[in-house]
């Protein structure tokens, strides 16, 4: 059972998918649920909502045809104390999610993930040649406070970059 369950439904523009639960999405059971985690934020600011949504209002992002899942559902500390192996079982889960919910867009939430779930070992940020059925794939900059590489006005900007594209489309 996951710790912390998806957000998801059918007919979704993004399902966002974060790397695995940290210790306080755990306790609460709600993604990106740590205070210094910039996803609520970045996903506001680059258009995704209209308000800065809290961890504890997760579902509202249904209204907006957003979802949310991990790669791999077991908690830790770090992204770092996650096994290779539990990286390329997480990507097919993922596969079988996205192959039964069919978002329009599954946006990965850190590049490494990315690669190690799915094998790819120089893929980049932004939009990806994989699709997974019908569902385009990009990848994001990881928003965990960790990630001292993108400030919270870069993670915004390769959110909204997303956002353009996907509500042209909507």
């Amino acid at each position: 059972m996951q710790v912390v369950p998806d957000v998801i439904s059918g007919g979704l523009r993004v399902l966002f998918c974060g790397i695995n639960p940290g210790m306080m999405s755990a306790a609460t059971g709600h993604h990106f649920a740590k205070p210094g985690n910039r996803f609520w934020p970045a996903l506001h600011l680059s258009g995704f909502t209209p308000r800065q949504l809290q961890p504890a209002e997760q579902a509202e992002l249904l209204s907006y045809r957003l979802g949310i899942t991990n790669v791999v559902d077991r908690p830790s500390a770090r992204a770092d104390e996650l096994t290779r192996a539990e990286y390329v079982a997480g990507g097919e889960n993922l596969v079988s999610k996205v192959l039964e919910y069919q978002p329009e867009w599954l946006a990965v939430v850190g590049v490494t993930a990315y690669r190690d779930a799915f094998g790819e070992r120089t893929a980049k940020m932004g939009k990806q040649d994989r699709m997974i059925g019908a569902t385009r794939v990009w990848i994001l900059p990881n928003p965990s406070g960790l990630n001292a590489h993108y400030t919270l006005p870069k993670i915004a900007a390769a959110f909204s970059e997303l956002e353009v594209l996907t509500a042209a489309r909507s």
